[in-house]
Parts: C-alpha cells; structure tokens; sequence
C-alpha cells in the first residue's frame, strides 16, 4: 500500500508536511497542498483510518440517535433521517444508528466512541441520554424536538404551524366537524401538533367532542383501528386529522373496507409527506415535514461543533463551543384530493 512516506518522497517535502496536508492544516500553503493531493491521487493513496484516528484522537464515527427503533419511528422518517445525514456528510465519517431505548448503560457513550452525536428526538423522555451526551463533551445537535437550552444546538420544524395551517383550510372547506387521531404518547410531536389542531379549531370557535379524539400510535395498524371507532359513532367527523400518514393511511384502508367514500364521506389530513402519500387513491392531503433538510442542516451544524477551537488549533484541542442556536426549518401544506369542499 502508498504510504504518506511515499507521498512525501515523491513531493519532496516531510511525511509531517504531507501528513497536515491531507488533513486540510491551515498550516501548510494552498499550493503545497494542492500538489500534495494531485500526488496523492496519482499514486492512488488510501487512507490508513484506523491509524490516522490514533494519531488524530478522533473516531471519524457519528452516532445518530432516535428516541426509538422500533415504537414509533416510521421507515420513511429513518431513511428520510440518513438520507439527510448523506447529504452532508464527510465520506471519512462513519455514520451508526441506534434507539436511546435499547442503551443500557450511558458511560458506554463517551468521546472514545463518538466524535458528534445527532439525536433525532422524539421524547423528553430523551433529556437524561442528552445531558449525558452534554456532561461528556461530546459534540451535540438535538433534531426534531425544541429544547429550551441556550448550551445545545437545535434544529426543528414548526410542527404546531404546519398543522394550524391544514386545519385553518380544512374549515375553509366547509368542515365543521373535525376530528384528531393523535400520534404516540409521550411524544412532543404528538403534543406539539395536538396543540396545533386546538388552536386552529378556537380560532374558529369550534368545539372539540371527546368523542372526536383518539389515540394512535404513528402505525398503521392503530389509524385502521381508530378509524373504525370514529366511523361508528351515531354523528362520525366529515374530517379526520391524522398525526401521521402512516396512520391516514390505515384510516383510509378502514374506510375502504366498509364502503365509506374517501373524501365525499369523510376527509383525511396526514403528516409528514411520505413517499406514499402521493400514490394513495385518492392522493393524500398531508404536511410535508422536512426531515431530510433537518436532518441535513443538523448534520451541517454539528461538523462545525467539531472543529477544532481556533484558525490556529492543533488537531487535539477541544471543539468549538456550542451557540445558543434553534434554527426552524418550515412545513408545507401539501394539497392533494383527500379533503372534499363541503357546503
């Protein structure tokens, strides 16, 4: 294998010299390192990442972390989620998936093993892994979910606004009775666009029957229940608010199975935008929530946590400190045929 002793003998220069170099040392002069890298790729050098991690003190491993695996974390939100990390991230950078649920003991997570950690949070039920991952120094974004924490980078999307905004044309349509499946307990989404269903109804100064609220859980199987409940009822809502398109779309199958037309009947308003959504019969009114640009933008903000404390900063030192930062990337209401225009 080309060795950075190879590169350096070719180049003229020291192995230190090649060696900052390739690591992007604002030490070393723009056109050095241009020659350096066009030797580099000439000789077709690989780099030895297990032997530049001990000499850098890195791990060049970032660890993405959901509140859940398998209870309320749909696929489309877990690829959506990697694609966005992709998108951004270095290709020396390995990216691992876990669920905070499945972590048994914290001190596991420590510098040693990570380099930055993004947590796709869905739960305050996250708070004690979070501050963990704060107490260790490990370089930290929070996506997903609001935290109220001037020390840690946050990267949301206004969830509540999306859905007032799909409700307010909802009742522009006519609807007046309008009714919530909400998505997993303990969830600040669920909470979140709960909130956001509420308000939009006592601006218009609609009631909210106790009847007309139901508890899913973002699966499929739970919007296929619920809606069956709903459909039963001696006064069924003319629209259903589902927390997720998962389980709009399991209503819309419930409403299949017993012949009830979709949207002439009853209408239906997911969230998220899943791939799915547009390919429904019919095409599903939804919120797109962009999870691949949260993910994205996360992703941005945490490599530049990582960096090294100054222009000047040797690879060992510490990474920069966090800002006080929230940063909301917007929904869009997305207008599909599942909401009919009612008198």
């Amino acid at each position: 294998m080309i060795t950075i002793k190879d590169i350096a003998r070719v180049a003229g220069v020291s192995h230190t010299t090649v060696s900052r170099a390739l690591n992007g040392s604002p030490l070393i002069k723009p056109e050095t390192r241009a020659k350096i890298e066009k030797i580099a790729a000439e000789m077709n050098y690989v780099p030895n990442v297990s032997a530049k991690s001990l000499v850098m003190k890195r791990t060049y491993t970032i660890g993405l972390f959901f509140s859940s695996i398998d209870q309320g974390t749909s696929a489309s939100f877990l690829v959506d989620a990697i694609k966005g990390i992709h998108h951004a991230l270095d290709e020396n950078y390995s990216l691992t998936v876990h669920g905070i649920d499945g972590i048994r003991h914290l001190e596991g997570i420590s510098p040693h093993r990570f380099d930055g950690i993004l947590v796709m949070s869905q739960s305050d039920a996250d708070n004690a892994f979070i501050y963990h991952v704060k107490q260790a120094g490990i370089p930290l974004v929070v996506l997903n979910r609001y935290l109220d924490d001037p020390g840690i980078v946050n990267v949301v999307a206004n969830d509540r606004e999306g859905v007032r905004e799909a409700i307010n044309y909802a009742i522009d349509q006519g609807h007046r009775r309008l009714a919530i499946m909400e998505g997993k307990a303990g969830f600040r989404s669920a909470t979140e666009r709960k909130q956001g269903f509420l308000e939009s109804l006592l601006a218009h100064g609609l009631a909210l029957p106790a009847e007309y609220q139901v508890a899913g859980d973002y699966s499929i199987d739970s919007g296929y229940l619920m809606m069956n409940v709903l459909l039963d009822l001696k006064e069924p809502p003319t629209l259903v608010f589902c927390a997720n398109d998962d389980m709009a779309i399991g209503a819309m199958n419930a409403c299949f199975a017993r012949g009830v037309n979709v949207p002439n009947q009853v209408s239906l308003i997911g969230f998220d935008d899943i791939v799915f959504a547009g390919y429904t019969n019919p095409a599903l009114t939804t919120i797109r929530k962009p999870v691949a640009d949260i993910s994205e933008l996360g992703t941005r903000k945490l490599i530049e946590l990582m960096q090294p404390a100054g222009p000047g900063a040797s690879d060992q030192e510490q990474p920069t400190e966090p800002s006080s930062e929230t940063l909301f990337v917007p929904t869009t209401l997305v207008i599909r045929q599942s909401v009919a225009k009612i008198s």
